[in-house]
C-alpha cells in the first residue's frame, strides 16, 4: 500500500502530531508499505522524514509561537504532489489548514482519506481569546471531518465532541507507547539528586502554552517536602517561571533524557483540559508513575481513579492540591499506584496501533466508492450506505 501522510506539524518541531507521524512511518515501512510525508517547510531547520519520501510545502511561523508553522500551498500544488506519488490512501494528521488542502486534493483525485483528530483547535481558539474564532474553528473542523472518508478519534471525549458537530464515520484509534523506553527501570537517583535532593518530585511534561493550563500548578507551590518540576518549553515559560516560585524548569527534554525524567518523578500532573488524548500521561503510566490529571478530555480514558492515579474536578485547584497530597504523603500508595500504572499500558504498543491503522485504511478504501455513488446521485453518503446495507 502507498500512504501519503499530510501532517499539519512535522520535524524539527517535536510534538504529539510529529511523534505519531514518525511512529506510523516506521511501522508502515517495516510492514512493506511505501510512504510520503507532506509537511510544512521549516526553512533552514527543515528535516525530511527518516524513511520514505518527503514533500515540504511553503509555510510561515505563527507570530506568537514561531515553532508552529502555518502552510500556504495552493491546492493545485498538493494535487500535483499526490498525483505523482499515486497513494492508495491519504492520511490527514491533525488536519486543519494544510489538512484541508490535502482533503480537497484527495477528493479531486478520488483517493480515500483518513482524518486523524489530534488537536482540539476549538478549545485552543477559546483559550487564546480571539473574538469569534471558536465558532469559525468548530465549523471548519466539522466541515473537514464530514468530508473525510473516515475519521479516527483518540478518546471517548473527542469522539463525543466530533459526534456533536455532526461528524459521521467515527472510529476510535488511540496512541501507542514505547514501553521499553518509558519504564520504571529508568528511574535515576543521580537525576533526582541534581533536581532536588531528598524531596518528593511532582512533575509536568509538555508545551508551555496557555492551552496547557500549566499556571494551575501554582496550587502545588509550597507543599512541604515537595518540589515541582516542569519539563518543556514554549511561549509561556518566562511568565510561568515568575508564577511558580520554587519550581525547577528543565527546558525541553527528549528521547532517553525524557524517559529518565519521567521515571524519576514520584507523581505526574497534567492540568490541561483540552487534550484529545494526552500522550505524556500514557508515558508516565508506562514509567510506573501515578498520575493526577484533570477529569476532562483524553485523561478520562487513561487514568483509573483510585487505581493508578486520580482525576480531579476540572478547574478545582483545591481538589488538585488534595489529590497530589494524597500521593506525596503516602509512599506505599505511590508504589501500589505505580505498579498498576505500568500494568495498564502493557497492551498499548505502537505495533498493535499501527496494524489497527492499516485496517482503517482498508476500510476507507472500501467506503470511498460509496461516497462517489452518493455524490453522483446527489444524496448524502449516509443514505447511500443505508441503501447499500439493505438485504436483497
Amino acid at each position: 500500500m502507498r500512504v501519503a501522510l499530510v501532517a499539519e506539524s512535522f520535524l524539527p518541531h517535536m510534538n504529539g502530531v510529529t511523534h505519531s507521524v514518525l511512529q506510523m512511518i516506521r511501522h508502515l515501512e517495516r510492514r512493506g508499505h511505501e510512504t510520503l510525508v507532506v509537511a510544512p517547510d521549516a526553512g533552514g531547520a527543515a528535516q525530511p522524514a527518516p524513511s520514505g519520501r518527503t514533500a515540504l510545502v511553503p509555510s510561515l511561523p505563527m507570530p506568537a509561537y514561531p515553532d508552529v508553522r502555518v502552510s500556504y500551498p495552493t491546492t493545485g500544488r498538493i494535487v500535483g504532489v499526490l498525483r505523482e506519488f499515486a497513494p492508495d490512501v491519504v492520511h490527514l494528521a491533525s488536519p486543519f489548514a494544510l489538512g484541508w488542502k490535502g482533503q480537497v486534493a484527495a477528493d479531486a483525485l478520488r483517493i480515500p482519506s483518513v482524518a486523524v483528530y489530534q488537536t482540539d483547535v476549538i478549545a485552543y481558539a477559546e483559550r487564546y481569546g480571539v473574538p469569534g474564532a471558536a465558532p469559525l474553528a468548530a465549523a471548519h473542523v466539522a466541515r473537514l471531518h464530514r468530508r473525510a472518508t473516515l475519521t479516527l478519534a483518540p478518546s471517548s471525549a473527542s469522539e463525543a465532541q466530533l459526534a456533536g458537530l455532526g461528524v459521521d464515520r467515527l472510529r476510535r484509534w488511540g496512541r501507542g507507547v514505547d514501553a521499553d523506553r518509558f519504564r520504571p527501570g529508568r528511574r535515576s537517583a543521580a537525576w533526582r539528586e541534581s533536581i532536588a535532593p531528598g524531596e518528593v518530585l511532582v512533575g509536568y511534561v509538555g508545551r508551555l502554552a496557555p492551552e496547557k493550563q500549566v499556571a494551575d500548578l501554582r496550587a502545588l507551590c509550597g507543599l512541604p517536602g515537595v518540589r515541582l518540576v516542569i519539563v518543556g518549553d514554549g511561549p509561556e515559560r518566562a511568565r510561568l517561571e515568575r508564577e511558580l516560585p520554587g519550581a525547577v524548569f528543565t527546558g525541553f527534554l527528549g528521547g532517553d533524557d525524557l524517559a529518565t525524567a519521567l521515571a524519576s518523578f514520584d507523581v505526574f500532573v497534567h492540568p490541561g483540559e483540552s487534550e484529545t488524548f494526552c500522550q505524556t500521561v500514557q508515558e508516565a503510566l508506562a514509567s510506573g508513575v501515578p498520575v493526577v490529571a484533570t477529569g476532562r478530555g483524553g485523561p478520562l480514558d487513561l487514568v483509573r481513579s483510585s487505581r493508578d492515579g486520580w482525576l480531579y474536578r476540572p478547574g478545582d485547584l483545591d481538589d488538585l492540591r488534595e489529590r497530589v497530597l494524597d500521593l506525596t504523603g503516602d509512599d506505599a500508595k505511590r508504589r501500589s499506584f505505580g505498579e498498576a500504572a505500568r500494568d495498564s499500558v502493557r497492551s498499548r504498543t505502537w505495533e498493535s496501533l499501527g496494524d489497527q491503522l492499516v485496517e482503517h485504511y482498508r476500510e476507507a478504501q472500501r467506503l470511498r466508492p460509496l461516497d462517489e455513488a452518493a455524490r453522483t446521485r446527489g444524496l448524502s453518503r449516509r443514505r447511500v450506505i443505508a441503501h447499500a446495507a439493505r438485504p436483497r
